[in-house]
């Protein structure tokens, strides 16, 4: 259950010590305050690493020491990908990471010094601030088989991408090179014509085969559905294909 903005700022009291990161792909920069958003401490870099994150483990465990904290906050911008090692450190250690919106550390940004800039510096501050405003969220971060089904349905997502993509680009060079291709197949990516195309891709190479060799490389497929007339239909439509030119080297790229 998601808590209401009264409930997240309640959760910062006095002994609470807030930190805002700002998240980069190598290196981090954080930067702790009271609830008060008065600075405990200078800026702290630490490196995208086990050994950096465990320099920031430390630091925060001295700060809190030395201002007498018993609870910490912190808060980040989620810049990508790059936060996700830093989320999982935490979560291990047992202490708390929320998200920022950034278009809210935009907009916010200009409240100190009337400048809109983005520097290592003024990010964290801005960050902790919103988090003692109880402006964030809490981010999930799947475990084990969850975990596991979450880089899988990025992957299928990916592949699927990539499939439309290349799907997209052989139907855009049947439309200028093979218009009548449409008019043998029923779509151009089913088993036949997939086996054509990777043998002869352009209705030149398909005149040089024939009915016959069209036939032949269907039955090499052991294809069922598709026989002689249909190969002497694609036939037809290659010879009454305009030539259209198409250089050597674009030529290899197709056919590859």
């Amino acid at each position: 259950m998601s808590l209401t903005q009264d409930e997240k700022i309640c959760q910062v009291t006095e002994s609470t010590m807030v930190i805002g990161i700002d998240i980069a792909s190598e290196e981090h920069y954080a930067r702790a305050f009271d609830w008060r958003g008065v600075e405990l401490g200078k800026v702290f870099s630490f490196e995208n690493s086990a050994e950096g994150f465990r320099r920031f483990s430390e630091w925060i465990r001295g700060l809190s020491e030395k201002a007498e904290k018993s609870h910490v906050l912190i808060g980040a911008e989620p810049t990508g990908h790059y936060w996700f090692s830093l989320g999982v450190y935490l979560r291990d250690k047992g202490v708390k990471l929320v998200l920022v919106n950034p278009y809210h550390v935009k907009q916010t940004k200009e409240l100190d010094d009337n400048h809109p800039s983005k520097t290592d510096r003024k990010d964290p501050k801005t960050i902790a601030k919103l988090l003692i405003e109880g402006r964030y969220s809490e981010p999930y971060i799947p475990e084990g088989v969850y975990a596991e089904l979450r880089v899988a349905m990025n992957c299928r997502w990916r592949i699927l991408k990539e499939i439309t993509s290349a799907k997209n680009r052989i139907q855009r060079w049947l439309k200028i090179y093979f218009p009548e291709h449409k008019t043998v197949f029923g779509s151009f990516d089913c088993v036949s014509s997939m086996a054509i195309l990777r043998i002869a891709p352009m209705p030149a190479d398909l005149k040089t085969l024939g009915a016959d060799g069209i036939n032949a490389v269907w039955r090499k497929a052991k294809l069922r559905a598709v026989g002689i007339k249909r190969a002497a239909r694609l036939y037809t439509a290659a010879s009454c294909s305009l030539p259209r030119c198409l250089t050597a080297d674009v030529q290899s790229k197709v056919t590859a």
